[in-house]
């Protein structure tokens, strides 16, 4: 039975200056001892996410799968995977979240399903030319070859054969990720339908908003023809421009966008959508997703000319679209700004000067579990790896995905499982409990703290007007390495990415990671400057 507990009391625009905390299940806390993170975990956690000043969390899938792909491969999305737990977890977490003033966003994925999903087994079963095989991309080779010369995003060919053996059932099907991850035909208006149900399903059961998978894939090219150049590895799918960012998919958003606001308060669509500013902006326009992750900016490496840069680019696309930025630099896709950013000390220095940046922006920030720590990436060993993109092409992203360190202690699992003697689904380094949640609160110098201390001070800047969530701004890059974002309404974010001390701008400075009190701001640092009196 749903329950009907209310999110905490806002505006409906609450979203455009939240902080959002990313949660992966697997890798957050195991409640039952078997070594893998679960919806209850997650639940007896939540005091310790509230406690970071956070606006609410995001949850990657939990639904019911096969797990090939970590989850996003559905079989059932209106259901709990058992690994998981149960949809009474899931009512029992809403609650909590909710008492606890967190708002609850889940991850749909509408591009492609389970090869397990009750719709493609009868598809698969009915044979060419049927209704049931028209809810997905199938189609018959040429000659022995398959459809078209598309690739995977996890490497190899997108194209499958339902039947090898068969003389009789020659047909293909498309899978742009694994083949375990058959595509949903977008063009067949059943398939929207159906998707209406699961949006409506997860609504009703009170969840304040959805993050969508692959939110510009979708649609494919009319006839889907051969790609123009097929690259020689995967690269996502930025290199095919016949399998997103197709003009019909606006159309759905704008289709979600009446569907959420139907409810009261109004339910948040956040996309992932890995296109270049000027395109993504395009899908955050009033009447379809209210954010789209600025990816441009999630993909950087420590470069102030790049930052500004980019920073320029996505600030004109805002303009243009009038958009609601959000940003991030970590997900459970991307490795770890603590490595990407140099590694060592100085990785870790940059990664909290970086996070801390994010969060003088104006627009919304999405945080990745154990970023707030400066959690480092790890290399896992070829025998541990469980990633199907690492099986297939030999890259992967497990090392974003090591588990949470809870407790600074010898055990291998650093309090993240209740079973001490279990192993941990992913295996974590010598040492890991150094950067545990126990540590670090111990800490007034530690990563965890400064974070908090940045979210408490962006917290107090907001009821006072100083830092409007959607004022322009403009991005400089000095010769010295000082990279500055300048907001119309009188703050200035300023970071030190060159390698010596900068003259810190004209102002008041109203927070700064380098911990000093002078006028100087330190490599690898960041300051929060008010230019107005």
């Amino acid at each position: 039975m749903a329950r009907t507990d209310e999110p905490p009391a806002a505006s409906d625009d609450w979203w455009r200056t939240a902080v959002i905390y990313e949660v992966y299940p697997r890798s957050f806390a195991d409640s039952t001892g078997n070594g893998i993170g679960d919806l209850r975990g997650i639940r007896e956690r939540l005091p310790y996410i509230a406690s970071l000043g956070v606006d609410g969390i995001w949850i990657t899938p939990f639904q019911r799968s096969p797990q090939v792909d970590q989850g996003y491969d559905v079989s059932d999305y209106c259901d709990v995977d058992p690994l998981f737990g149960t949809l009474a977890d899931v009512d029992d977490l809403l609650a909590e979240a909710h008492t606890l003033g967190l708002r609850v966003l889940v991850d749909i994925v509408p591009n492609h399903a389970s090869v397990q999903h009750p719709l493609f087994k009868n598809a698969v079963a009915a044979g060419p030319g049927s209704p049931e095989r028209a809810m997905f991309h199938f189609a018959d080779g040429v000659g022995d070859r398959a459809p078209n010369n598309w690739t995977s995003v996890f490497g190899g060919p997108a194209w499958h054969r339902v039947w090898p053996d068969s003389a009789t059932d020659r047909q293909w099907y498309l899978h742009l990720f694994s083949p375990a991850q058959p595509d949903w035909n977008w063009r067949n208006p059943a398939v929207a339908d159906y998707f209406d149900g699961v949006l409506r399903f997860w609504f009703d059961r009170g969840v304040d908003g959805i993050r969508i998978d692959v939110a510009h894939g979708m649609f494919k090219a009319e006839g889907m023809p051969d790609a123009p150049d097929v690259p020689a590895v995967a690269d996502g799918l930025r290199s095919n421009p016949l399998v997103t960012d197709q003009e019909p998919v606006h159309e759905v958003y704008r289709r979600w966008r009446r569907i959420a606001d139907q409810y009261e308060p109004a339910r948040l669509l956040v996309g992932e959508v890995n296109l270049e500013p000027d395109r993504a902006a395009r899908y955050t326009r009033p009447d379809e997703l209210h954010q789209a992750f600025a990816f441009a900016f999630a993909r950087l490496d420590w470069n102030g000319d790049e930052w500004a840069a980019v920073g320029e680019r996505l600030e004109r696309a805002r303009r243009t679209y009038k958009s609601a930025p959000s940003w991030a630099l970590e997900n459970h896709d991307l490795v770890r700004t603590a490595s990407r950013f140099g590694g060592g000390e100085r990785g870790a220095r940059r990664a909290a000067a970086a996070v801390v940046a994010l969060l003088g922006l104006p627009g919304a920030v999405y945080l990745y579990q154990g970023q707030e720590l400066g959690l480092p990436e790890v290399d896992v060993p070829p025998s541990a790896r469980v990633d199907p993109m690492w099986v297939s092409s030999g890259t992967g992203r497990d090392g974003a995905r090591i588990p949470m360190p809870w407790t600074f202690s010898p055990d291998k699992v650093n309090g993240f499982t209740v079973n001490d003697g279990v192993t941990a689904w992913l295996p974590t380094p010598t040492g890991w409990g150094s950067w545990s949640v126990e540590r670090e609160e111990a800490d007034p110098h530690s990563n965890l703290t400064l974070v908090r201390a940045a979210i408490r001070c962006r917290e107090s800047l907001l009821p006072t007007g100083r830092i409007p969530p959607d004022e322009p701004v403009s991005w400089h890059c000095e010769p010295n390495g000082l990279v500055t974002c300048e907001r119309e309404g009188g703050m200035t974010v300023a970071i030190a990415m060159g390698d010596e001390p900068v003259p810190l701008p004209d102002g008041t400075v109203l927070f700064r990671t380098d911990g000093e009190t002078d006028a100087v701001l330190r490599p690898d640092s960041t300051a929060w400057i008010w230019r107005r009196n």
